[in-house]
């Protein structure tokens, strides 16, 4: 995707003082003159940023402005690491806070609505974010955080919510847990914001139809404001991202080089406004692509589709590299098969060996006749056979959070 001239202005005028502000891209350009920097081509030659590099300048490394301008800092969950801490300013909540509003947006959800919000607050940019644009709205937030069903519930039935807000992983959670109450006619949910990680067809289907719900896919990150950068519309094409605040690049992950759009590559996010902590041509790790064309909603805003997985999520077996949404592809093709699905592999005997254990309500000879549909679909999508292991719904984990669906006991 090229720069609009309009983003290419932001960028430049970011960078007139972007090296007197900030060590850290002091440091990144060194012996870079960006008042250079006048096409395309020019910013296309820029270095990445990278996780690493920000965490190696913790805790506040990344601020390009003065103490008495920052007002709030975010951080990454640090569970792969040391943490990543984003300073924001003033301008950059309430720009974060526009961004979200306009997501409610374009799902249909107004002033009206009553959003029940399930992820967690805190050093995390989920909560907080999904209030920070509930209130920009001017809808009631119900800020319950993660955890707690049956008081979720009860608010939910009592508050008459209207949306939920929550990972994919909580929503499937709380839609069994109202099914098996039989709750749902006591509902008045009719939209679901899901983000913070990806999920298949099946999976989507049957918490839309538990719960009796449209949903949305947000998108965002810690370091790029956080969910509501980006969401899908009621087209359900992809997602669109707001471009007057961020500028999207698809590249190779090996070669770094740009692709087409159309073309699958790794997400590279720039922020055009940020203050606290601007990102320039940051890596996200995050597997897409951008669709080309004009979306049938109308909106002018470009879209990603719907995340392929990570870079750092594939993992190989039998000489084969997989991800998650091939995973997930196979489940939607098995007849009798449900959305939850787990993955183990391990190194026996000299060799690696993958079970696929995934949810079904068949017995018998018809649980025999879908393991052996799942493992040959599975073979002929991914490549290699893996042992089909099916198990009643509900016996694999549920979580709060984001669930863990793969496990390389490998190493």
């Amino acid at each position: 995707m090229n720069i609009a001239p309009e983003q290419f202005e932001l960028i430049k005028e970011q960078f007139k003082t972007l090296k007197e502000r900030s060590e850290f891209y002091a440091r990144k350009f060194e012996g870079i003159d960006l008042s250079d920097v006048q096409t395309q081509e020019d910013f296309e030659k820029l270095p990445f940023s990278e996780k690493d590099d920000l965490r190696k300048v913790y805790p506040l490394g990344l601020q390009a402005v003065p103490d008495e301008e920052i007002v709030r800092i975010h951080s990454s969950s640090g569970t792969t690491g040391t943490p990543v801490i984003i300073p924001y300013t003033q301008q950059d909540v309430t720009d974060w806070a526009i961004q979200f509003a306009r997501c409610y947006e374009m799902a249909g959800i107004t002033n009206l609505d009553r959003i029940q919000i399930t992820p967690g607050y805190g050093l995390w940019t989920a909560g907080i974010g999904f209030q920070l644009g509930a209130e920009r709205l001017g809808a009631m937030a119900i800020p319950m955080g993660p955890g707690n069903t049956e008081k979720q519930l009860r608010m939910m039935e009592d508050l008459q919510s209207t949306v939920l807000c929550a990972t994919s992983s909580y929503a499937l959670l709380l839609a069994e847990a109202i099914a098996e109450k039989g709750l749902r006619d006591k509902l008045h949910l009719r939209k679901g914001v899901i983000g913070s990680e990806r999920w298949g067809d099946k999976m989507r289907n049957r918490i839309a139809d538990e719960l009796g719900v449209e949903l949305y896919d947000i998108y965002g990150l810690t370091e790029i404001y956080g969910p509501g950068i980006g969401i899908s519309c009621d087209e359900h094409s992809g997602m669109h991202i707001w471009d007057d605040y961020v500028y999207c690049e698809i590249i190779d992950p090996k070669t770094g080089k740009n692709v087409p759009d159309g073309e699958s590559g790794e997400l590279v996010l720039t922020t055009l406004r940020k203050q606290g902590a601007p990102l320039i041509r940051y890596r996200t790790h995050d597997l897409t692509r951008i669709i080309p064309g004009e979306c049938a909603c109308g909106s002018h805003h470009p879209r990603i589709d719907i995340l392929i997985g990570r870079t750092d999520d594939m993992v190989k077996v039998k000489g084969v590299n997989m991800f998650p949404a091939q995973i997930e592809e196979v489940i939607k093709f098995t007849d009798g098969a449900s959305s939850e699905y787990q993955v183990m592999i391990d190194h026996l005997f000299g060799k690696d060996i993958i079970t696929v254990f995934f949810e079904t309500t068949a017995t018998g000879d018809d649980k025999k006749r879908v393991e052996e549909e799942l493992a040959f679909i599975f073979k002929g999508k991914i490549g290699c056979t893996p042992v089909a292991k099916g198990v009643a719904i509900g016996e694999l984990p549920r979580s709060e959070k984001k669930t863990q669906r793969i496990f390389d006991n490998r190493y």
